[in-house]
C-alpha cells in the first residue's frame, strides 16, 4: 500500500530534507512512530536537522498504517510547511528547486549579513515566509541577555541549537537571532528571497541590503565569466547620452537628419490628454502606458508607431502583440486602415490561424509593420527563425499587465533584459506596452502594490508610468467610468431534490473510479461540489494516478458538476437539457462499457429529473436579472448590454432562458465564448473565430442583438464602444479583470451591476475597488519618486537574471533508457512501443512501425496544409474507441507517416506495470531517438495495405 507515494518521497527526498524540520511536524511523528525511533530522530535534529529529516524519511517509507500519507500532509499544512504541502501535494518541486540558488547566495552572504541585520524590524515584514514558531524563536534568541560566554566569540559565531533556548549577551544577541534568521530561511519553503529584500528595503536596513545586492552581482558575473576567467562589471544608463561601450537602445540612437517622408501628422490628430500618454514615448524612452478603457489607447500605439516609423525612415520595424487572436484580428484591422495610405508603409499580421510555414524573418524584411501574437514572436525566437529581438526598433505590447511568470510576453522580455545585461554588442528595440491597469498579483497594501508594479516595469524594462494627471478633465469628458452597484440576492434551497440526485451520481461515479483506484486516501476532508478547487482536484487525482483510460468517467464527472453550476445560476430545466445532451454524445462515441456504465447512472434517475425540471421555482438570481433588463430597457430601448458570465455552459443556458422569456426575447441574445480545442466535439466546446467575429459585428453595427453574453473572452482588449450596461452574474475576478469588465460599459451614463447570492463576492468585489484606489496611489507615488523605481526595477531585474541563470545551468534530468508501451488513454488499446518512436525536427513524433496501420483508423483531414516540410493528410483515430490520436503526414518522398500527440496516451512502464500520463512531449521521461532517412526503405516502409 502506498508503494507510488513511496516511490516518489524517496525520489524527491534531497529536496524534502534541505526544509523538513522534524521537531515541527511531531505530532505526526508521535502518531506513526513508535517512541524509540521519535526520540532519535528528535536527539539527531540537535546535530543535523538534514539527517534527522532523512531519518524520518527512512521510517516512512516502512510505514504501512491506513491514512498515514493524508496525515502526513495534513501535518505539513498544519505546521505552515505550505510550500512543501503543494509540492507533495502535486509531486511538482519546481519551486522549491528554485530556492537553492537563493540558498547559495545566502551561504556565501552569511558571515557579514548576520552583523548588519536587525531581525526584531525584519519580522513583520517575513511573516509570509517564516512560522509562528521561528519568529517566536528568533525573538527568544535576541531577548535573551545572559549567555556564558566560555566557548562563546562575540564577532558572530553564537548560535542557537535545536530545542534548547541560548540566553545570549545583548551586545551579541542581535548577531545571534540573525544567524537564527538566517537559518530559518534557508530551511524556508516559500519564495523568501524577495521578501528578505523587501524587508530589508522597507526597514532602511541599507548595509545588508546592498551585501545582498553585491553578492548577486558577483554571483552573475562570474558564472558568466568562467570561459575567460576574470571579471567585467558592466553599467547601464538610463539617460539618453551616447556613451561608447554602453548598451544601447534603438530609442537613443539619435539621428542626423530630419525625419522625413510619411506625409502623415499623427500627433495633430490626438487628443491632449492622450498626448500626454505617447509624450514619454514619443522621446524614445521605454515606457507603461497606463490609461481607462476607451480612452484610444489604440490610437495613441498608432500615433508612437508613426512617430517611430518617421524618425528612423527605412530603418524602423515595428511589431505590435495582442494577447487573444479575436484582439489581434481587431488591432491589425486598425493598422491596415490607418496605413492603407501611405505607399512607404507595409503592414502584416501573423497569428496562430496564418502562420504556417511562414518565415517570420523573411516577413519583418517585407514590411515596417507587423501585428502578431506573441507566442508567434516566441515560437520564431526558439527557433531561430529570427536571431534575436534586435531585428526590430520598437515593440508595442497590448494589455502588457500580462509580462508576468510564463506569459509569451514575459518569455519575450527575459530575451531582452539577458542580451541588455549581458551584452553590449546588440541594439535593443524600444518598449512601450499598454494597459488599463497596472494592479498586477496580490497585495493588501500600498507597499506591496509598489513593489508588484516596480516588478512589473522590471519585466518591461520600463522606468516610466504613463497616465494622464494635466488633462484629467478632458479625459473625464471623453470616457466614463460606469457606477458600480450591487444586488445580492437569496440563496436556492440547500434541500433542492435535484441536487440531490446529482450529487447521488457523483457519488457513484467516484465509486466507480474506486474500482481502479483508493481515491478515499486523498479525500479532502470538507467536500463543496460547486466549488472550482473541489473539480480542480478531482481531475488532477485520476491524471496523477495515470487512470487516463478513465478520461471518460473524468470528463463525465465534471459535465455533473457544470450541470450543478448550471442549476445554481440558470433553470434546472437548462442543467438537464446540458446533461441530455452530452449523454447523447456519449452514446453517439465508441460506447464501450465504462460509458455504457455512466449513461446507466442517468437512465435510472431521468424521469425523475424531468419532472423536478418542470415542477421547480424560477431561480431568484434569474427574477433579478428578469426585473434589472426590463426596467433598464423600459427607460431607455436603445440600451446594449454585456453580461458576464463564468462558464461556458451557462452562457448557452442564459441564451434559452432569454429566448424562451416572453419580456426578454426581443433581446434575441447573442453569445460569445472562447474559441475551445479544435479536436473536441463535446458541448459547449467553443466558437470558430469567424463565429466571434460575426456575433460582435452584429452587436457593433446592428440593433438585431441587443444583449451580448459573453465569458472572460470578452474583458480584454475586444472593442465594444455602443455598450452602456455592464451586468456581472457571479463574475468577479481580480482589480485588472475589474477595471476591464468595467470599461467594457463606454457610453455616458454606463452602469455596471453585480448580480450574486453569495455575500463573499460582493465582498472581493468591494474590496478590488479599495485595491483599485490604492494601485492609484501607488502609481502617483512611484512618478514622484522616480530615484526608487529606476532602484527597485534594477533590483528585480538582477534578481531575475540570476534566478533565470541558475534555470539555464541546471542540467536537464537525464531520460531512462528503458522499454515503454503506448496505450490509448481512452480505451488502453496497444498502440505502440517507446522503441518504435522517432523525433522529426525536434518537435514531430513519428511511429516507425508500419503495423501501427493495423490498430488505427484513418479519416481525410478536414484542413490539410503543410507546415515545416510536412503535409498533413489524413486524421489518426483508435481502432477501438476512435480516440484522436494524431495525423497521417508526408515528409520530403515519404508518404503515410503516423505522427502522433503524447496526450492520447497512456505510457506503461514494460519492467513495472506502472502507468503515467503526460500531456507534453516535453515532459517525457524516457529516450527517443532522432529521426533518420537511412531507416525508411521499400522493406520497412511498403505503401499501406
Amino acid at each position: 500500500m502506498y508503494e507510488l507515494e513511496k516511490q516518489n518521497l524517496r525520489l524527491f527526498s534531497k529536496y524534502i530534507v534541505q526544509v523538513l524540520r522534524p521537531s515541527y511536524i511531531k505530532v505526526f511523528l508521535s502518531e506513526y512512530l513508535d517512541e524509540e525511533s521519535v526520540e532519535r530522530i528528535l536527539s539527531e535534529e540537535k546535530a543535523s536537522v538534514t539527517c534527522a529529516a532523512q531519518m524520518l524519511l527512512d521510517k516512512m517509507f516502512q510505514l504501512e498504517a491506513e491514512g498515514w500519507f493524508q496525515a502526513f500532509l495534513d501535518t505539513l499544512l498544519a505546521s505552515e510547511y505550505t510550500g512543501l504541502h503543494a509540492a507533495v501535494s502535486d509531486w511538482n518541486f519546481a519551486e522549491l528547486e528554485d530556492l537553492q540558488d537563493c540558498r547559495t547566495l545566502l551561504d556565501r552572504v552569511e558571515p557579514s549579513i548576520t552583523k548588519n541585520m536587525k531581525p526584531r524590524e525584519l519580522l513583520s515584514h517575513l511573516s509570509d515566509c517564516l512560522t509562528h514558531r521561528e519568529r517566536e524563536e528568533i525573538r527568544a534568541v535576541r531577548n535573551m541577555h545572559t549567555y556564558s560566554h566560555k566557548n562563546c566569540v562575540c564577532s558572530g559565531s553564537c548560535s542557537l541549537n535545536t530545542g534548547t533556548t541560548l540566553l545570549v549577551e545583548d551586545q551579541c544577541g542581535c548577531v545571534a537571532a540573525s544567524e537564527r534568521l538566517v537559518k530559518s530561511l534557508r530551511r524556508c519553503d516559500k519564495q523568501w528571497f524577495k521578501m528578505l529584500k523587501t524587508a530589508l528595503y522597507n526597514c532602511s536596513q541599507k548595509l545588508a541590503l546592498q551585501l545582498l545586492d553585491e553578492e548577486m552581482c558577483v554571483s552573475e558575473e562570474c558564472e558568466e565569466n568562467m570561459d575567460t576567467m576574470s571579471t567585467v562589471r558592466f553599467e547601464f544608463t538610463e539617460d539618453g547620452e551616447s556613451n561608447e561601450g554602453l548598451l544601447k537602445s534603438i530609442n537613443e540612437i539619435s539621428s542626423s537628419d530630419q525625419p522625413t517622408g510619411l506625409g502623415r501628422s499623427a500627433e495633430k490628430k490626438l487628443r491632449e490628454y492622450q498626448k500626454e500618454l505617447a509624450e514619454a514615448a514619443f522621446s524614445g524612452q521605454n515606457t507603461i502606458i497606463c490609461a481607462p478603457t476607451g480612452c484610444g489607447k489604440t490610437i495613441v500605439a498608432l500615433a508612437i508607431c508613426e512617430h517611430h516609423l518617421k524618425k528612423f525612415p527605412g530603418k524602423a520595424k515595428v511589431v505590435f502583440m495582442a494577447t487573444k487572436v479575436e484582439v489581434y484580428a481587431q488591432q491589425y484591422k486598425l493598422f491596415i486602415d490607418h496605413f492603407s495610405k501611405d505607399p512607404d508603409v507595409r503592414v502584416t499580421g501573423v497569428c496562430g490561424d496564418t502562420d504556417v510555414g511562414v518565415c517570420l524573418r523573411s516577413v519583418v524584411d517585407r514590411n515596417e509593420v507587423v501585428v502578431l501574437t506573441p507566442q508567434i514572436l516566441v515560437n520564431a525566437l526558439q527557433n531561430k527563425d529570427l536571431p534575436s529581438l534586435d531585428v526590430f526598433t520598437l515593440l508595442l505590447l497590448d494589455e502588457c499587465h500580462n509580462t508576468t511568470g510564463k506569459h509569451p510576453y514575459n518569455n519575450i522580455m527575459s530575451r531582452y533584459l539577458d542580451t541588455k545585461l549581458t551584452s553590449s554588442a546588440h541594439t535593443l528595440p524600444q518598449v512601450v506596452g499598454f494597459t488599463a491597469s497596472v494592479g498586477v498579483g496580490s497585495f493588501k497594501n500600498q507597499q506591496e502594490a509598489e513593489m508588484n508594479i516596480c516588478h512589473l516595469c522590471a519585466n518591461l524594462d520600463t522606468r516610466v508610468i504613463a497616465t494622464v494627471t494635466k488633462n484629467i478633465d478632458e479625459l473625464r469628458s471623453y470616457v466614463h467610468i460606469p457606477e458600480k452597484e450591487f444586488f445580492e440576492v437569496p440563496a436556492s434551497p440547500i434541500s433542492d431534490p435535484f441536487i440531490r440526485i446529482i450529487r447521488n451520481i457523483m457519488c457513484n461515479i467516484e465509486q466507480l473510479a474506486k474500482k481502479i483506484y483508493d481515491i478515499e486516501r486523498e479525500r479532502k476532508k470538507e467536500r463543496d461540489w460547486l466549488s472550482q478547487i473541489y473539480r480542480v482536484w478531482w481531475f488532477k487525482l485520476l491524471c496523477n494516478a495515470a487512470l487516463m483510460c478513465m478520461c471518460d468517467v473524468c470528463v463525465c464527472y465534471q459535465k455533473y458538476n457544470d450541470a450543478l453550476i448550471i442549476n445554481e445560476d440558470a433553470r434546472t430545466k437548462d442543467a438537464l437539457d446540458y446533461l441530455q445532451a452530452f449523454i447523447e454524445q456519449v452514446r453517439k462515441a465508441g460506447y464501450d462499457s465504462t460509458e455504457r456504465t455512466l449513461t446507466a447512472f442517468f437512465d435510472v434517475q431521468r424521469e425523475q429529473l424531468l419532472r423536478l425540471a418542470t415542477e421547480g421555482q424560477e431561480n431568484p438570481k434569474l427574477q433579478e436579472l428578469k426585473f434589472i433588463l426590463e426596467e433598464e430597457y423600459r427607460n431607455n430601448d436603445q440600451t446594449r448590454t454585456v453580461l458576464f458570465v463564468r462558464t461556458r455552459a451557462l452562457a448557452d443556458a442564459l441564451k434559452k432562458w432569454i429566448d424562451e422569456t416572453d419580456s426578454l426575447k426581443f433581446l434575441n441574445p447573442g453569445v460569445l465564448i472562447g474559441r475551445g480545442r479544435k479536436s473536441s466535439q463535446m458541448v459547449g466546446s467553443g466558437m470558430t473565430l469567424t463565429s466571434q467575429k460575426g456575433v460582435l459585428d452584429s452587436f457593433k453595427t446592428s440593433d438585431h442583438i441587443k444583449i451580448l453574453i459573453a465569458t472572460s473572452v470578452a474583458d480584454e482588449g475586444i472593442d465594444i464602444p455602443q455598450c452602456n450596461l455592464v451586468l456581472m452574474y457571479e463574475y468577479v475576478g481580480n482589480v485588472v479583470k475589474m477595471v476591464q469588465v468595467r470599461g467594457r460599459g463606454r457610453a455616458a451614463g454606463s452602469r455596471c451591476f453585480l448580480i450574486s447570492n453569495r455575500n463573499e463576492r460582493i465582498e472581493k468585489e468591494k474590496q478590488n475597488m479599495e485595491r483599485e484606489k490604492i494601485v492609484e496611489k501607488a502609481i502617483v507615488s512611484l512618478q514622484a519618486s522616480p530615484e526608487t523605481l529606476q532602484a527597485k526595477v534594477k533590483l528585480f531585474q538582477r534578481e531575475d537574471k540570476a534566478s533565470r541563470d541558475f534555470e539555464s545551468r541546471s542540467p536537464e534530468k537525464p531520460r531512462t533508457v528503458g522499454s515503454y508501451k503506448l496505450l490509448c488513454a481512452k480505451c488502453n488499446a496497444f498502440a505502440c512501443v517507446s522503441d518504435d518512436l522517432r523525433v522529426l525536427k525536434e518537435c514531430h513524433h513519428i511511429i516507425l512501425d508500419h503495423t501501427v496501420f493495423k490498430r488505427c483508423v484513418t479519416n481525410p483531414h478536414l484542413n490539410p496544409r503543410s507546415f515545416d516540410g510536412i503535409t498533413k493528410t489524413q486524421k489518426m483515430l483508435c481502432a477501438e474507441c476512435k480516440l484522436d490520436w494524431g495525423i497521417i503526414a508526408s515528409y520530403l518522398n515519404i508518404k503515410d507517416l503516423p505522427i502522433v500527440k503524447i496526450e492520447s496516451f497512456v505510457v506503461q512502464d514494460v519492467a513495472t506495470q506502472r502507468k503515467h500520463y503526460f500531456r507534453k512531449w516535453r515532459d517525457v521521461t524516457f529516450a527517443m531517438r532522432e529521426f533518420e532517412l537511412t531507416e525508411i526503405t521499400p522493406e520497412t516502409w511498403g505503401p499501406r495495405e
